[in-house]
């Protein structure tokens, strides 16, 4: 689903266009950028996890030029959705083993060649839309997040190029990854997401102590990614598998606390995923959901999928209604 979650973790600070639903233009001028701002009652975050299981956190849109953003959201969302985290042991690494233990098995994990989510992102009322994420090794991914009957693509082929489509910029046209995307792009395509032989992609994992989730017991560990970002994980002491998500997000030039529940939990070949996530800024109202309604895994993608996208053909006009007074047709 999603960072999506995770997708996520880069995923905080996507936009969307304003919905006629509150009065405002749904589409930019040549002018202007327009974007949906939440008020403090409105405001969410959307959330996926590490590679199909990364859909993590990401906060409701503010700038149009940053929608692509959403869809890294939706990457590190999506990697959550894979690869949730285990609860119940003395270190992290014990933690880390009874989690791929209660998901299905390290080596069924690592067998997974290539992966299909498909569901709907909810920002509130009158505001969701239908996503698909696909995957495949190494580091190949194709992300597709339509809202209001616009289309958002972002491409990577897995080697050294990648591509987003934007139509809610004053010129929307396919656009390379800037060299920064690039840099950060391994967090999006990362089939595995940050626990599976975390060591080797830089990343630290320890023992934070231990907290009740929801009434449940849960093991906390703290990991720490390779760029120094810092993020929390619940694991229930159960069941093993992973119950919340908590980080900050950077909004602008401000850090913005944003936290992610994982539901919903259903086995697809052999392995457990999350097929709800929900999230939300702390200290705000509304709730931002993830639904996976299917995850297909080995499934065959066609490699054209990672590369340059078209535009897609944009939605008709409606049609004007006939003037008062003329001829109805027979």
């Amino acid at each position: 689903m999603l960072r999506f979650l995770s997708l996520a973790r880069s995923l905080l600070d996507g936009t969307v266009p304003i919905l006629p639903k509150y009065g405002l233009p749904s589409t930019p001028d040549h002018h202007q950028q327009h974007t949906f701002r939440a008020s403090p009652t409105r405001r969410c975050v959307l959330t996926l996890a590490d590679s199909a299981s990364n859909i993590l956190a990401m906060p409701r849109p503010r700038h149009a030029a940053q929608t692509e953003s959403t869809m890294r959201k939706l990457a590190f969302l999506l990697l959550s959705v894979l690869f949730a985290l285990p609860a119940a042991a003395q270190s992290a690494d014990d933690i880390l083993a009874k989690y791929f233990a209660a998901r299905g098995g390290l080596d069924k994990i690592k067998a997974v060649q290539s992966e299909r989510v498909t569901g709907t992102i909810s920002f509130g009322p009158g505001a969701e839309g239908p996503f698909v994420v696909e995957r495949a090794r190494t580091l190949k991914m194709h992300m597709e997040f339509n809202l209001n009957g616009q289309v958002i693509i972002r491409t990577y082929d897995g080697k050294s190029a990648g591509w987003t489509y934007n139509p809610f910029t004053s010129n929307p046209s396919v656009q390379a990854l800037t060299e920064a995307d690039l840099r950060n792009i391994f967090e999006e395509a990362d089939f595995d997401g940050p626990f599976v032989d975390y060591k080797s992609k830089g990343n630290q994992i320890e023992l934070a102590g231990k907290e009740d989730v929801e009434e449940k017991p849960a093991y906390k560990l703290k990991l720490t990614n390779r760029d120094g970002d810092v993020s929390y994980f619940f694991f229930d002491a159960s069941t093993h598998l992973l119950l919340k998500w908590q980080g900050n997000r950077k909004v602008g030039a401000k850090e913005v606390p944003w936290v992610s529940f994982f539901r919903d939990f259903r086995e697809v070949n052999g392995l457990k995923y999350p097929f709800l996530i929900e999230s939300e800024e702390l200290g705000a109202e509304g709730t931002q959901k993830i639904t996976a309604e299917k995850i297909e895994l080995n499934v065959p993608i066609d490699e054209a999928r990672f590369g340059k996208p078209n535009p897609p053909t944009p939605p008709a006009p409606p049609a004007e209604p006939p003037a008062a007074g003329s001829p109805k047709p027979n």
